[in-house]
């Protein structure tokens, strides 16, 4: 099994990924003491150590979201992102571990580019949403494998009960995760169906809702028609 996408890069990611996890793993100490030059001092050698030393973690990270069909480098380099935004916000004196605190940035970071390429609409915007969207398959795997049945109902209840969210976003995220964009320029049809060969889906879409000069035709008459009430109405 292949760990990395083929392509002309692999070569490159694979000593990048060997050269990252040859790196020491620093002590706390050490950690502490690199994190404090930064903080206090700007160090940028005592930065370049810190990130190198913890670009395993990113790559860690990366492997676990790489089934989204983006390209692992792309995720490492997000990772990256991440991970240097850690050090900049890092509090070495309230005692926590660097690496602790970079998985949630590294995280994050992975997430927000994951929804942004997955698909042309925003399929989460809300912290519910985004743990759905990254929680959904696992859980509906967990329930499925239990009951030996597709999700149900009951099912979906359950889920949305876990996350804190409504039964009517695990559906639609359903729809959004098992399906992919659709091009309105994509073509079908053939000749036992009512269309041609070659139309496209922007062909037959319809849009039903009034047009421009039925609104303004609805406004005006509405407005004809209450004036004849009022006027009849003052008479009476």
């Amino acid at each position: 099994m292949k760990t990395f996408e083929e392509g002309p890069q692999q070569v490159s990611q694979a000593r990048f990924v060997r050269s990252a996890m040859q790196k020491p793993i620093l002590s706390r100490d050490r950690e502490f003491q690199l994190a404090l030059a930064w903080r206090d001092e700007q160090d940028q050698d005592a930065l370049d150590e810190l990130v190198s030393a913890y670009t395993r973690l990113v790559i860690a990270v990366a492997a676990r979201y790489r089934n989204y069909g983006l390209p692992m480098s792309d995720l490492i380099q997000e990772g990256m992102i991440g991970l240097l935004q850690a050090a900049g916000r890092f509090d070495p004196e309230r005692e926590v571990r660097f690496s602790t605190y970079a998985s949630w940035w590294i995280r994050s970071s992975m997430q927000d580019f994951v929804l942004r390429n997955w698909s042309v609409v925003r399929v989460g915007s809300t912290a519910a949403q985004k743990a759905l969207f990254f929680r959904l398959w696992r859980l509906r795997n967990l329930i499925e494998r239990a009951s030996g049945e597709p999700l149900d109902f009951d099912g979906r209840t359950a889920i949305a009960d876990q996350l804190g969210t409504g039964i009517a976003d695990v559906e639609r995220m359903e729809v959004c995760l098992s399906g992919g964009d659709l091009s309105l320029n994509a073509q079908f049809g053939n000749s036992d169906s009512a269309y041609q060969d070659g139309d496209q889906w922007q062909d037959v879409l319809v849009d039903e809702r009034p047009q421009a000069e039925e609104l303004v035709i609805s406004s005006r008459d509405g407005e004809i028609v209450g004036g004849w009430i009022y006027e009849a109405m003052d008479q009476l």
